[in-house]
């Protein structure tokens, strides 16, 4: 249902929303998303207030020209591809500018009220802590912030709700919005003491496009056949990562620190229909489930209503035919990846910005055609094994370690 004409009366109240990593999937995602709001809201308009984006000059410039009122900043981390936008652009009263620095200063700007983060990569680091320092709500698809510095997020959380902000990080990842979903508000801080507890949380993975695949095979694989996803239309970078199943790690990371519970109480299951998104085990035996068709749509729009639910564009469960829901154990000989993952989350500190930083330069190796797919995670293990680990770490040392991971990395493979 349309808003009705309010002319005459009192204008709704504003969301002002920066989507940083405007031209991913989850970002064009998000751009369906507030235009769908912003015809069915009743109560509130919602607002494209700034967008960052990489090279992809068009499609940024297209995002942005869909609104009626053209978003107030536009960043382009690429400082060639922002003097291309700023001669073609036709955006009145927009300023157009390049940089992290330029990041920051979306996320921290007083107008926005949400922060869409949604740059792939530890790349997305600073800009989402500037947001958490003032005050917003992250709607998160940077799992990469959590996984490198999940400590320090949960500690300036921590230190925002003590002075009395409502800054808070909500989770846009299709597994830990169901998660999210699951646990309620009386598991995430309202809890008394008759509240039956989490014991587990259970995430779902597709098993990407090598679930079957023997290590042979897998040796064999070209960066096409990785790319091929069987349900999720993600981009490159993230869909290697689910065909390593390092994505799924990175899950066990970011849940760990999202929920503040202990990697032992994390489980994986291989669930290739994508239907049941993730689930908790209760520790009276019940487990919940949050089902839905893959669409990203749904978990984005909740995280950016909450606690509000509304009419979602996503199409529905059909329930007028079988459906066959299959929950397989990991097979972690052939996906070591997911071994790596439940150790970091184990030890915390320095251990999630190397891995991290390790993968990203592995990925794209194998992407350029350097190194084997099973390759990847090996060379994330080694740059873990090389690095002398430290429990509580600076942001400052999680930078170098980042920058400190991708060398040993590409050294590992030099030729």
């Amino acid at each position: 249902m349309d808003k009705q004409d309010t002319s005459g009366s009192p204008s709704l109240p504003t969301v002002n929303v920066a989507v940083l990593g405007a031209t991913g999937s989850i970002g064009t995602a998000t751009i369906d998303v507030l235009h769908h709001l912003d015809r069915i809201d009743e109560t509130k308009t919602w607002n494209l207030w700034a967008a960052s984006g990489h090279r992809n000059v068009q499609l940024l410039g297209e995002l942005a020209g869909q609104f009626k009122c053209p978003p107030h900043q536009i960043v382009l981390s690429d400082p060639k591809s922002a003097t291309e936008f700023a001669a073609g652009s036709t955006l009145a009263n927009t300023q157009i500018k390049t940089g992290a620095e330029a990041l920051v200063e979306i996320a921290s700007a007083p107008e926005v009220d949400v922060v869409v983060a949604a740059i792939v990569g530890r790349a997305g680091l600073e800009s989402t802590l500037a947001a958490i320092e003032s005050g917003k709500r992250v709607a998160l698809a940077n799992k990469e912030t959590l996984v490198v510095a999940g400590s320090l997020v949960q500690a300036t959380l921590s230190n925002m709700a003590s002075s009395g902000s409502r800054a808070e990080v909500l989770p846009v990842d299709s597994e830990h919005s169901a998660i999210f979903q699951c646990l309620g508000d009386k598991e995430r801080g309202s809890a008394s003491e008759n509240t039956c507890k989490p014991r587990k949380l259970i995430l779902t993975a597709s098993g990407g496009p090598f679930r079957n695949a023997s290590i042979r095979q897998m040796q064999d694989a070209t960066p096409e056949l990785a790319l091929n996803h069987p349900t999720w239309d993600m981009g490159p970078k993230i869909t290697i990562d689910s065909a390593t199943m390092m994505n799924k790690a990175l899950e066990v990371i970011e849940a760990r620190w999202l929920f503040d519970i202990p990697a032992e109480s994390i489980e994986v299951v291989v669930h290739p229909q994508s239907i049941i998104h993730s689930m908790v085990e209760f520790e009276d035996g019940s487990v919940m489930a949050q089902m839905s068709p893959p669409d990203m749509r749904l978990p984005i729009q909740y995280a950016l209503t909450y606690p509000r639910r509304l009419a979602c564009e996503t199409p529905a469960l059909d329930r007028t035919r079988q459906w066959d829901l299959t929950l397989q154990p990991v097979d972690r000989e052939r996906f070591p990846a997911l071994e790596l993952g439940f150790e970091v989350a184990r030890v915390g500190g320095t251990a999630g910005s190397v891995v991290n930083a390790a993968n990203e330069e592995a990925v794209g190796l194998f992407l350029e055609g350097k190194i084997r797919f099973t390759d990847i995670v090996p060379a994330c293990r080694r740059a873990l094994e090389h690095h002398h680990f430290e429990p509580q770490p600076s942001l400052t040392r999680l930078l170098e370690l980042d920058r400190w991971a991708r060398a040993e990395v590409r050294k590992q493979y030099a030729t």
